[in-house]
């Protein structure tokens, strides 16, 4: 359990990041021409090589903590709302705190995804320190297995350290999908989460390139339960994946490259982690007139695409700005997916 202090100030940022997020959202329906969100790449390397898995490595060395502090200063630069720090495992880059603080420095909100097996008392206490307002991790399974090592069994005593000691909201997000062979396990995700006064969301795993496959009978049935388990917060903003989960496409206008921006360890801006190649353009040179051609720019993925966080984002815009169709422009970059 918290002490008191930990669960005062838990409830005191808590706080101050909802009045954030409220003034932010009144801005993001003001004006169209800012990120609202932007996924950053410190690392590509991961201490894990879960099979269903394309964006990681277990070699690549983490990028210079200058070069990441001038990525954050330009997406502060573009007005972004809230960066997220993912991987690889971004708890392997040495200059992480100092990242995160960068991050807060420029008025963003940060958050971190990880698969938590770094996590130790010590390290919670030193994000804290350094500012971060939201952690997720992604919980597959109850028990390891040759699809994925993270697994409530493996994390379980991490998930309690991070109850004591993290002043920070904490969402646990379980799967059901390709390659998910016991979905009941992810009632059994959700529940341990909710136990330990976290949040709890369900995730449907994509193919290789991001695109739905439809679930079984009872896959539904767990993502239904799983459904009604969650509390109002933007992280629940879903409704599509009830399309998803039938199998059938969702009728959006996507836009990635826009309020949405994936920035690779290389430092090019893409639609999303799984169409990485396009726009393909250096953040260090990405302009809002890049922003306004994407914003308006139709994805021929989009229709069975199954990337929670670029929905959740364009939301904000699915009323207005009809998008036109346009070709994009392949880069030559090693290991990117390419569009369809």
């Amino acid at each position: 359990m918290p002490s008191l202090l930990t669960s005062a100030r838990r409830r005191a940022k808590a706080l101050h990041r909802n009045l954030r997020g409220a003034a932010m959202a009144a801005r993001a329906l003001a004006s169209t021409d800012h990120p609202l969100l932007a996924h950053i790449i410190p690392v590509r390397r991961c201490n894990l090589a879960c099979t269903y898995c394309n964006e990681f490595d277990d070699f690549s060395k983490p990028v210079p903590t200058e070069e990441m502090f001038l990525r954050v200063d330009k997406l502060g630069a573009l007005g972004t709302s809230v960066i997220t720090i993912s991987g690889g495992e971004p708890l392997l880059h040495p200059d992480l705190d100092a990242i995160i603080r960068r991050i807060r420095a420029n008025g963003i909100i940060a958050g971190l995804i990880t698969n938590g097996y770094l996590l130790v008392a010590e390290r919670i206490q030193r994000l804290n320190r350094a500012g971060l307002e939201w952690l997720q991790i992604s919980i597959d399974n109850v028990n390891p297995d040759d699809v994925s090592k993270k697994s409530l069994k493996v994390l379980d005593k991490k998930l309690q350290l991070l109850a004591e000691h993290a002043e920070f909201h904490v969402n646990i997000n379980s799967v059901v999908g390709s390659g998910i062979t016991h979905p009941q396990d992810a009632l059994t995700i959700g529940k341990r989460a909710v136990e330990l006064g976290f949040s709890s969301t369900i995730g449907i795993i994509h193919d290789g390139s991001g695109q739905l496959q439809p679930l079984g009978e009872e896959e539904r049935r767990i993502y239904h339960e799983m459904k009604s388990m969650e509390k109002r917060s933007f992280t629940r903003i879903n409704a599509f994946q009830d399309n998803i989960a039938q199998g059938l496409p969702n009728n959006w206008r996507c836009r990635a490259g826009a309020r949405y921006l994936y920035i690779c360890e290389d430092g090019l801006v893409h639609y999303c982690s799984q169409q990485r190649g396009y726009p393909g353009v250096p953040l260090a040179t990405y302009t809002r007139d890049d922003l306004r051609r994407e914003y308006l720019t139709q994805k021929g993925c989009a229709p069975h695409c199954t990337v929670s966080c670029v929905h959740q984002v364009s939301i904000f815009d699915g009323w207005r700005a009809p998008q036109q169709t346009a070709p994009p422009v392949a880069v030559e970059t090693r290991g990117l997916v390419q569009i369809k």
